[in-house]
C-alpha cells in the first residue's frame, strides 16, 4: 500500500493554498475529459496531459470550487430549548432542527498512486459544527448524564478534542467523485459517498461517559450519549440522543 501523502494544506488549522495540489498519469481517463470539456465556458484545448492538468489545477484551485459533501440536520438549541407544538409534529420539528451544508474545498487529487481526491472542510462549515457540538451536544450531555467530580474537566476535553478532530478531517474518496464536479470548480458527491461523510463526522462526536464506580447507583434509563450522534434517516442524519428529537416526528420527510 502506498504511503499517504497530504500537501500542507490538509493540516490541521492550516489555511487554503492557492492552488491545488494535482498528480495524473500518463494517460488521461476519457470521463476526465469529458467532465473538463462540460465545465468549461470557454473552449480550451484538451489534447495532453499537461493540457488536463492546468484546466483541472485552474478550475479546483479557484476560491468558489467549494463542494457540497452532505447535508446534516442538527438541532437549533438544546433539548430543554425546543418549542413544543403537539398539533403539528411538522411544524415543532421546523422549529426545532435546521439544516447544515457539509462543505469543503479540494486539496489534492492523486491519479497516480492512489487514485484518490481529498477534501478538507471550510472554515465556516467547521465554525459551525464546532458551535454545535458546545452549544447543543455538550449541553444535552451534560443534561442526561448523572453528576460526577471531573464531569465539568471531562466534557471539556471532549469538546477540545472534537475542535482538534474536526480540523484534522480530511475526507478522501475515489477519484471518481470529479465527475461531480460543476462550472467554476464546485461540485457535488455522487454515488452515496455523503453517508461516508456522515459517518465520519459523527464518529469523531464522543459520548460523555461517566465513571461506573460514581454513578452505579443511576437509573438504568439514564441517557448518557451515544457513541455516534447521527443517526440516518433517508439521507439526513438527525441526533441519535433519545431526548434530541420529537418520537412523533416522521424524519423521513427531511431527505436531500
Amino acid at each position: 500500500m502506498p504511503v499517504q501523502l497530504l500537501p500542507a494544506s490538509a493540516a490541521a488549522f492550516a489555511p487554503r493554498a492557492s492552488s491545488v495540489n494535482v498528480v495524473l498519469g500518463s494517460k488521461v481517463e476519457p470521463w476526465l475529459t469529458q467532465t473538463l470539456k462540460r465545465i468549461n465556458t470557454v473552449k480550451r484545448p484538451l489534447n495532453s496531459v499537461p493540457q488536463h492538468h492546468r484546466c483541472l489545477t485552474e478550475s479546483l484551485s479557484s476560491p468558489n470550487a467549494i463542494w457540497t459533501l452532505a447535508s446534516l440536520m442538527l438541532p437549533k438549541t438544546p433539548e430543554s430549548g425546543f418549542k413544543r407544538d403537539v398539533s403539528n409534529s411538522l411544524v415543532e420539528a421546523t422549529m426545532n432542527y435546521e439544516f447544515l451544508h457539509v462543505e469543503a474545498y479540494i486539496v489534492y487529487v492523486d491519479m497516480v498512486l492512489r487514485n484518490e481526491v481529498a477534501y478538507k472542510l471550510t472554515k465556516d462549515t467547521i465554525k459551525a459544527l464546532v458551535d454545535f457540538h458546545k452549544e447543543v451536544y455538550c449541553v444535552d450531555a451534560k443534561a442526561n448524564t448523572c453528576d460526577w467530580t471531573d464531569k465539568e474537566r471531562q466534557c471539556k476535553k471532549l469538546h477540545d478534542d472534537f475542535i482538534q478532530d474536526i480540523n484534522k478531517f480530511v475526507f478522501r474518496t475515489h477519484v471518481s467523485a470529479l465527475e461531480g464536479l460543476e462550472e467554476g470548480g464546485a461540485g457535488e458527491l455522487v454515488s452515496g459517498k455523503s453517508e461516508e461523510v456522515k459517518n465520519s463526522i459523527g464518529a469523531l462526536i464522543k459520548p460523555l461517559l461517566p465513571p461506573l464506580v460514581e454513578c452505579s447507583n443511576v437509573s438504568e434509563d439514564t441517557h448518557y450519549g451515544q457513541g455516534l450522534p447521527f443517526v440516518t434517516s433517508g439521507l439526513v442524519p438527525v441526533p441519535a440522543l433519545q431526548l434530541l428529537s420529537p418520537s412523533s416526528v416522521d424524519l423521513s420527510t427531511y431527505t436531500t
